[in-house]
């Protein structure tokens, strides 16, 4: 067992779609000026993803919520200002309300010809954009002993993240399509659990020295021990559009590992459940977000979501206080009250279509929204 706390240090990385200011679709051919401004300015911590027009910044090793929210607000903002310099503008949410994917170029590095050569279809259709929180856990079975326990709460952290509601000028009906996407790729989901790095290593050496995989940065679960870092990466979440529900999700994520530890330091531990159970959990998030609660698997019922934050908030209090984020987490309230990008995203387009507008000019006004809300730093 580990003796020693382990650093639990903050690392944020956001994937952002690059629009066009005139028309709001997706801008398929940003220049290669563009990448090149952003990585001298942010010393190649903005880079290209998948998509040309895709933006992924990843902060630098932060100790705590504070030096987060000077990383990741700067990266955004180099984002917006050089992106305006040649008339584009990011959006941070994790589908774009109208462009297609078919019209999309690919950015041309052998990592993603790889990936579009294996996933074909479902590998064209990932014009989607998520937040990843790395948090720090230097102690390899640790690091397998939480990312079990951590997975309960995946659901929860997801549901207040959500900003994915439209997709190729639908509105789909869920406020997480983006999982929609990307559960159509090998290797995502819930992650499996195990009883040691030692047991996760033999079953993912498996897919490395048959070919199948280069290396386990192919597996995708919406938790899961990073290859590069000694750090749980949670990948469930959708790309927050307002910076401050971003830095609030990725505190409440490094509450959540403290206090798992500081149960397991008092030999106890949260609860194991079926996996069946948990992808209930994770599929209500999708659809509804937190608007029709989230399933107790305690008490074996469904609580609205507002009663589980109260309790969330009441489990990690400690853990904030120490961490020195306890503002952050509470700030998570505010989110109930005034909603997930998605649910803001939708009444953007309610209130347009209410005024008379097209359902194109009501899409593109979400776009502006987007736009607007992105750009608050």
């Amino acid at each position: 067992m580990a003796t020693r706390e382990p650093p639990l240090t903050l690392g944020i990385e956001e994937e952002y779609l690059l629009v066009d200011r005139g028309t709001g679709a997706v801008a398929a051919e940003p220049p290669e000026e563009l990448f090149a401004a952003l990585h001298d300015r942010t010393a190649g911590r903005a880079f290209p993803e998948f998509l040309r027009a895709q933006v992924e910044v990843a902060t630098p090793v932060c100790r705590d919520i504070g030096e987060a929210r000077v990383a990741l607000g700067g990266l955004r903002r180099a984002v917006i200002e050089e992106a305006g310099r040649y008339g584009l503008a990011p959006i941070a949410a994790s589908s774009h309300p109208f462009s297609l994917t078919s019209r999309q170029k690919r950015t041309d590095k052998e990592r993603y010809v790889a990936l579009l050569e294996e996933m074909q279809g479902a590998a064209r259709r990932m014009m989607i954009c998520g937040l990843h929180v790395h948090v720090g856990i230097d102690d390899d079975d640790l690091r397998i002993d939480l990312m079990n326990q951590l997975t309960y709460f995946l659901p929860h952290l997801l549901a207040l993240s959500c900003s994915s509601p439209f997709w190729e000028g639908e509105r789909t009906g869920l406020m997480s399509f983006r999982l929609m996407i990307f559960n159509g790729v090998p290797r995502t989901g819930l992650p499996e659990p195990f009883s040691s790095w030692g047991e996760y290593r033999r079953h993912t050496d498996v897919l490395v020295e048959t070919g199948i995989i280069a290396d386990t940065s192919r597996i995708w679960w919406d938790l899961r021990p990073s290859v590069r870092y000694p750090t749980l990466e949670t990948r469930v979440m959708d790309c927050c559009t307002t910076l401050e529900d971003a830095l609030s999700l990725a505190a409440l994520n490094q509450c959540l590992l403290r206090m798992l530890y500081r149960l397991r330091r008092g030999n106890q531990r949260w609860r194991l459940y079926s996996h069946l159970l948990l992808a209930e959990n994770r599929w209500r998030a999708m659809r509804y977000s937190y608007d029709a609660g989230l399933l107790d698997l305690g008490r074996q019922r469904v609580v609205p979501y507002a009663e589980l934050l109260e309790e969330l908030i009441e489990i990690v209090r400690e853990d904030a206080v120490a961490l020195g984020c306890l503002p952050e987490v509470e700030r998570l309230r505010e989110i109930l009250v005034r909603g997930t990008s998605a649910h803001r995203q939708l009444a953007v387009h309610e209130r347009a279509k209410q005024g008379g507008a097209t359902d194109a000019e009501a899409l593109e006004a979400v776009v502006d929204w987007l736009v607007e809300e992105t750009a608050r730093v």
